[in-house]
């Protein structure tokens, strides 16, 4: 039992440190670098004011404390950001603040935000928020215990002449995740429960929690349930990975690892 103890120790450790890193340092050294620009100068000037003016705006979205704190970081420069799979089509910018001198950075993600996918289906006709940042930002503010301090929300024109919303937040601030590596049956049981206590809360604090229970009731078949989808939903998972592999091998696509 006590070596037990002694490596899921070492598991908890290694995942704070690894969370620890995870922060605008680290993204300084990262993603500072010159790059060549992806408009004119005439229209990068432009953009550059535009998305200046969101920052500025977006400020009045914050608590009084935390405006003062933000306002207190100056604009250096911006970079495009691509995006990840769950934000195919969407617009996100990086922004490079400092602060008192170079040794205090902060990024900023100013990340486009679209109508819900749910609202089409969920019989929502229009949004009760007039922003659709404002809907994203209330919805992880309802829903995680903690957030991003620096979370708002802003609309802008862009070079095509389109009015957007965004959310901005930091890009990175201490976020942590499981270390699997080294962990132990029990260590990954006691996180798997972690997870569904996270979601259960966030569930309750955004949805009607009585009717969550009377759905889920007192037996396991939700639990089942949820259990087969997981298995089902791995295995499709190593289907998937096992094409993308017979696809390279072929030659119909191009895979490049390491990245």
């Amino acid at each position: 039992m006590a070596q037990l103890r002694k490596r899921s120790r070492k598991t908890l450790d290694r995942t704070l440190a690894k969370a620890r890193t995870r922060d605008r340092y680290r993204s300084f050294n990262k993603l500072t670098a010159i790059v060549d620009d992806l408009l004119p100068d005439a229209a990068l000037e432009q953009f550059e004011l535009q998305l200046r003016g969101l920052l500025a705006r977006c400020q009045h979205t914050l608590q009084p404390d935390l405006r003062v704190l933000v306002q207190a970081f100056e604009f250096v420069d911006m970079a495009r950001k691509v995006v990840g799979i769950g934000s195919v089509g969407t617009r996100c910018w990086i922004v490079l603040m400092r602060g008192s001198d170079d040794d205090d950075p902060l990024f900023l993600q100013v990340k486009e935000a679209q109508r819900s996918v749910l609202a089409e289906y969920g019989g929502i006709s229009a949004s009760r928020f007039g922003n659709e940042g404002e809907r994203v930002v209330a919805g992880q503010r309802l829903m995680q215990a903690a957030g991003d301090i620096f979370l708002g929300w802003e609309s802008a024109e862009g070079i095509d002449g389109k009015t957007r919303d965004f959310h901005v937040c930091q890009l990175a601030d201490w976020k942590g995740s499981f270390e699997l590596d080294g962990a132990i049956p029990s260590g990954v049981a006691q996180y798997g429960q972690m997870c569904g206590w996270t979601l259960a809360r966030a569930q309750a604090r955004s949805g009607d929690r009585v009717a969550i229970a009377a759905y889920l009731g007192q037996d396991t078949t939700f639990a089942h349930a949820i259990a087969g989808f997981s298995a089902a939903y791995a295995d499709q998972n190593e289907r998937d990975y096992a094409e993308l592999k017979n696809a390279e091998r072929d030659g119909r696509i191009t895979v490049q690892s390491g990245l």
